[in-house]
């Protein structure tokens, strides 16, 4: 059997993905990781697994994009989806700003990507949370999930990772945070959940959004807490295996 010819170069790349939104005192703080990944039948040239594989297409992306200087999105479900979604709404506030003279608010870039998610339902996968800053009413939270719904929410949650963060979610968020245990508070969400899901990894990348403007910062992943049995980052498989120690796992055996 020819390998190229079965491997489907088309699989849909879907994002896994753990993203996170958290209203504190004074604005929001964006956070996802950066792991893409997608299905193919490559795998079942290479090994003995059934159809269909999944591999890490991206371990790197960055899946907090920017709509005006004001708002952001978090994006999770089909890449491709999430692109095309966010591209329009940027095009179309544009559009808004220039015709108003001023910035747009958060709530008609929410309500932009509610319409376009309704209305197109039964073509995209895609789950999205947006977050910004306005003069009129401060630090906000959007969750449009699939389908279209829409949610204002002191902190959202979405994506494959999302599963293991609600009852924790439930109990560390609180009024009143400032900035930096806001962050933290992402930060911690976002390598709790990359501990336990496989479709999520690689760095953490926030967004602080406020009155004076926004601020990106990037944690690579040897510098994430580590959680229960996890190992330390390590530059290849062969680090592991020789480094020796209690961390080390034992080889496998024929």
């Amino acid at each position: 059997m020819d390998p190229l010819h079965d491997m489907n170069l088309d699989a849909p790349h879907s994002m896994g993905t753990t993203i996170i939104g958290v209203s504190y005192d004074g604005g929001v703080v964006l956070g996802a990781d950066s792991r893409t990944s997608t299905f193919s039948c490559w795998f079942r040239v290479i090994s003995a697994l059934p159809p269909p594989g999944m591999y890490v297409a991206n371990r790197a992306s960055d899946k907090i994009t920017q709509l005006t200087e004001n708002v952001y999105v978090c994006r999770s479900g089909s890449a491709a989806d999430t692109q095309v979604v966010s591209d329009y709404v940027r095009y179309f506030l544009h559009q808004h700003t220039i015709q108003l003279g001023q910035p747009s608010t958060v709530k008609v870039a929410a309500n932009l990507i509610r319409m376009l998610s309704y209305q197109n339902k039964n073509m995209l996968q895609a789950g999205l949370i947006v977050g910004g800053w306005d003069k009129y009413d401060g630090g906000q939270i959007y969750s449009v999930p699939l389908g279209g719904t829409i949610l204002k929410q002191p902190f959202a949650i979405g994506g494959s990772g999302s599963s293991y963060l609600y009852g924790f979610m439930d109990q560390a968020w609180k009024e009143g945070m400032s900035k930096d245990e806001a962050e933290k508070l992402v930060v911690k969400a976002a390598s709790l959940a990359m501990a336990r899901d496989g479709a999520s990894g690689g760095v953490i990348r926030t967004v602080i959004i406020n009155a004076d403007g926004v601020t990106r910062n990037f944690y690579p992943g040897d510098t994430h807490p580590l959680w229960h049995d996890e190992l330390e980052a390590q530059n290849s498989l062969l680090d592991v295996l020789s480094s020796g120690g209690a961390a080390c796992p034992e080889p496998m055996s024929t």
